[in-house]
């Protein structure tokens, strides 16, 4: 096949391979211009032929009747091989490993969580944490560490009235000293509780009612910050007015 430069009018050579490499753009070996070798494509060369015929381009799109051959498509190949395999089942799939950062942001987020969730857990139970021996002394190695103070241990229902006694009062006219032992049956030191002592007559009336906070039975600072040990017992004395005749019977109650 021949074609021809229209800058120099040389006349070359072609292969089919070389058309098809820039689909029908050649360079000129002589005078470097690069044309489109197909227009003036030709079979055979003429003899004495000083210019080749140049192919104007027709609008019309020529059809293509006589195939040779037709490629099987993918599909119709895995159809004919035989029925297509069952889908994987979602369990026995094979999922992506987590990233590292994925595995990083859950590490940290348990680090930041879990300690507020005892501390939660040990916010809601503290009455029975303080009143546990062996928590009580993990706290205390806890706090030893922290430099912090754990408040003492209250249970009322561990104080148990062991004696009480009323009598007039030896020096204050109209008024009663009414003196109590406390005993503390709890296995861990207690802070002293709030004693309520009523009066009532025969009748079961009351007649008179008071409630005393431990600093008004116990004047020393340093047995009220301790509390009282566990398995201790202390005497309380209490003054109080003289109600009259008529109280014969009085409670204790502790808070």
């Amino acid at each position: 096949m021949y074609t021809q430069c229209p800058e120099c009018l040389t006349i070359y050579l072609i292969a089919p391979e070389a058309l098809a490499q820039a689909r029908g753009s050649v360079s000129c070996s002589h005078c470097t211009a690069v044309f489109d070798a197909l227009r003036t494509l030709t079979d055979n060369l003429p003899i004495g032929a000083q210019r080749l015929a140049s192919h104007e381009s027709d609008a019309s799109v020529p059809d293509l009747v006589q195939p040779v051959m037709r490629p099987i498509a993918a599909a119709n190949i895995a159809t004919h091989a035989g029925p297509a395999a069952a889908p994987t089942p979602e369990f026995a799939r094979t999922h992506p490993a987590p990233s590292a950062r994925s595995n990083r942001i859950w590490k940290g987020g348990i680090a930041i969580l879990a300690p507020l969730l005892l501390a939660q857990i040990a916010w809601a139970e503290r009455t029975e944490l303080l009143q546990n021996p062996t928590s009580r002394a993990w706290l205390e190695r806890g706090c030893s560490l922290l430099h912090c103070t754990l408040p003492v241990a209250h249970d009322a229902e561990n104080f148990v009235l062991l004696s009480r006694d009323v009598r007039p009062h030896p020096s204050v006219p109209n008024a009663l000293i009414i003196s109590a032992t406390l005993r503390n049956d709890a296995d861990v030191a207690q802070a002293f509780p709030i004693v309520e002592i009523t009066l009532t007559d025969l009748d079961e009336q009351r007649i008179a009612m008071r409630r005393f906070k431990p600093s008004e039975y116990l004047g020393d600072v340093r047995t009220l910050s301790a509390g009282l040990a566990a398995h201790a017992s202390t005497a309380l004395v209490f003054e109080v007015a003289d109600p009259g005749k008529n109280a014969v019977a009085y409670e204790f109650k502790f808070l």
